[in-house]
């Protein structure tokens, strides 16, 4: 049986300034039903495969409170689904950062944040499969 890690590490997330604005800058561009996702290689070597960042933008939520209730609902889903995308990362040897928005301005709850992150890890693999041509 394999064993996986269920964690959301430190060095998983992005914390790099410059990193940050090269991919507002330079960054590909992908939307879902509930996200923004800027994703680009990464050009440091990184302990995993991925390093991401979560945003919910001001002009939705007034209150930090719900604000930070998203991003935990994200973060979550994120945590719990990334093996699927650690796997593909992993076949390829490839490291990319990537920046998830929340674009809507309700609050959903935590069962379509997870349909929504599921979507987003296919759309994603599917970009890198034709940014990197990859079969």
């Amino acid at each position: 049986m394999i064993s996986r890690n269920y964690t959301l590490k430190k060095a998983e997330r992005l914390c790099n300034w410059k990193t940050i604005t090269r991919l507002f800058e330079s960054g590909n561009i992908l939307y879902t039903s509930y996200f923004k996702v800027i994703w680009s290689k990464s050009l440091l070597q990184m302990p995993y495969p991925a390093q991401v960042m979560f945003s919910v933008p001001k002009m939705g939520f007034r209150h930090a409170v719900v604000r930070n209730l998203i991003k935990r609902r994200i973060r979550e889903a994120y945590r719990k689904k990334k093996n699927v995308l650690y796997d593909f990362l992993n076949e390829g040897n490839l490291q990319i950062v990537i920046i998830i928005i929340f674009k809507e301005s309700f609050i959903p709850d935590y069962i379509s944040i997870e349909k929504s992150i599921d979507v987003m890890f296919r759309k994603l693999i599917i970009a890198i499969r034709n940014k990197e041509n990859i079969c």
